[in-house]
């Protein structure tokens, strides 16, 4: 006997012809958000698996097939409005270019179109391969920082508990056979997506209790973790037991990645030996005792409703484009006010690495007693998804400088203006002379100048962003760091933040007035 697939009910047909139009529609209103995240999925292995994510989606649907052909669809009630949020996400995130938020409303606006044309109960059927369309966006980079850290600070500890001693300074550390750094490929962001990906899918087909299903999700999440924190110890002690001859070069990337693969592998075999049984089938109605639709008319009115608020953000966002600026930026440098005056060159040759800015400035400083400080500006204008002030991209000093790193990271409380600003505060030092030899190190500041406000806050300043935008300020911008040498004195640090703060006593005034000089439009 042949199991045969039986035909699709007379009342599908339009429901499914109205959400395949509503989804292509959604995907060319959008093309941008949906290009940017397949040119992510192209270049990056930690979000590769994006390409198949949709296609399992797809596949998860049609083992759901015997069960939907007994459901009749109708348009979702509120469904529109949950869109229409979604719609309001794509805005807010494409007026101040964060891919993340476009792209993860992108998602939302295909999952929520699914209730708005076929109805909640048919979503709630297909609620694990809805949601799991959420793991094609390339979210999961903000986790980096964080999880480079705890690499860090495993490694250090496991070694020293090994009996090696270790000097660290941030996330570089020196051990007696050499100097080794923990970067973002050594964070372990990629096996964490991956576990946590290929773990919902195994917990959702393997087994039919939520709680197993939780307590395997839980642990795809820790594993990966501990186990890039044991690949990174071994990696190290490897090098440090062969004098660096293996375990140092692209060949450690392949020990960590076999690692994995095996770690996770017995953690499936593991979670096998619990697998449940596959509910029976329930056989479907047959079409004629199938439930009947409301209306005739009915798809077409859930698709028209649903168009609108798919495309309302672009309308709004063109009527917002009438009054965009779009003269080339003309950087005024700032005044230099007694005691303090400008020196010929700046006190470094140290520059933040901030990227496709529209203008900078570079300058040095010196204090009447000849102190010196740098003052850097990238001021930004006409922003989008290359050109953006806050960015993940834009930072003091990139992992992988040959010249320069970043060796401390805090935040001070400090005054400018008139007003109380926490700023980021870092410790940057030159590669020179190795990481515990006295190579130049500097005090930085680094703070935003965004809709007339200043802000260290990366949040605070998107939202800034957004507001200029729809205040009609305009979107410029600017990424602004003070920083000045550090002495070798046991004080040199507090000394140095009192010279950047007197700095800004003195010349914070010059500094606001000629960034608004810059934008021209008071």
């Amino acid at each position: 006997m042949t199991d045969r697939i039986q035909p699709m009910p007379v009342d599908w047909r339009r429901p499914l012809a109205a959400l395949v139009l509503l989804q292509l529609v959604i995907l060319a209103a959008y093309w941008h958000s949906a290009l940017g995240m397949a040119m992510i999925w192209a270049r990056s292995d930690t979000y590769a698996h994006g390409f198949v994510v949709p296609l399992i989606s797809l596949w998860l649907v049609w083992r759901q097939r015997a069960i939907l052909a007994s459901m009749a669809p109708t348009p979702g009630r509120m469904a529109w409005l949950l869109m229409l949020g979604a719609g309001a996400l794509w805005l807010a995130g494409d007026l101040v270019s964060v891919n993340a938020a476009t792209q993860l409303a992108l998602v939302t606006l295909i999952v929520l179109s699914v209730p708005a044309v076929l109805g909640w109960r048919i979503a709630r059927a297909l609620a694990f391969p809805l949601a799991f369309l959420f793991f094609a966006v390339p979210i999961g980079d903000f986790l980096m920082p964080r999880l480079m850290v705890w690499t860090a600070d495993f490694t250090v500890l496991a070694l020293r508990l090994s009996g090696i001693p270790v000097y660290r300074e941030g996330q570089q550390f020196v051990i007696p056979s050499g100097t080794w750094s923990v970067v973002e490929a050594c964070s372990g962001i990629r096996y964490l997506i991956a576990s946590v990906t290929v773990g919902c899918l195994f917990a959702y087909l393997s087994y039919q209790s939520m709680r197993k299903r939780m307590v395997f999700i839980a642990v795809a999440i820790l594993v990966p973790l501990v186990a890039n924190w044991l690949r990174a110890y071994l990696i190290v002690l490897l090098g440090h037991l062969s004098g660096n001859t293996i375990a140092t070069g692209v060949d450690h990337l392949i020990y960590g990645w076999l690692f994995f693969g095996l770690v996770i592998g017995i953690m499936f075999l593991i979670g096998a030996r619990w697998v449940d049984p596959a509910p029976p089938l329930k056989a479907p109605l047959p079409v004629s005792l199938a439930e009947p639709s409301r209306s005739g008319r009915w798809p077409w009115f859930g698709l028209s409703l649903s168009l609108l608020v798919v495309l309302a953000p672009h309308a709004v966002l063109a009527l917002m484009h009438l009054g965009a600026t779009t003269t080339a930026v003309q950087l005024a440098r700032p005044n230099v006010a007694a005691p303090w005056s400008a020196t010929a060159t700046p006190p470094s040759t140290w520059v933040p690495a901030f990227q496709n800015a529209s203008a900078d400035l570079q300058m040095g400083l010196a204090d009447a007693q000849g102190r010196p400080v740098g003052l850097h500006v990238s001021y930004y204008r006409q922003q989008d998804y290359e050109r953006k002030l806050v960015s993940s991209e834009n930072v003091l000093v990139q992992s992988m400088d040959p010249v320069w790193a970043r060796v401390a990271s805090d935040s001070a409380d400090v005054r400018l203006n008139g007003q109380r600003l926490r700023v980021e505060s870092a410790v940057v030092r030159e590669h020179a002379r190795g990481i515990a030899g006295a190579g130049e190190r500097l005090l930085a500041w680094r703070f935003y100048w965004v809709h007339g406000v200043f802000t260290a806050s990366d949040y605070a300043g998107k939202l800034q962003g957004a507001l200029g935008r729809i205040s009609g300020w305009g979107d410029d911008g600017a990424n602004i760091v003070i920083y000045t040498p550090l002495s070798d004195s046991k004080t040199a640090q507090a000394d140095a933040a009192a010279l950047l703060q007197s700095y800004l006593d003195s010349q914070g005034g010059a500094l606001v007035q000629a960034l608004q000089q810059t934008r021209g439009r008071d």
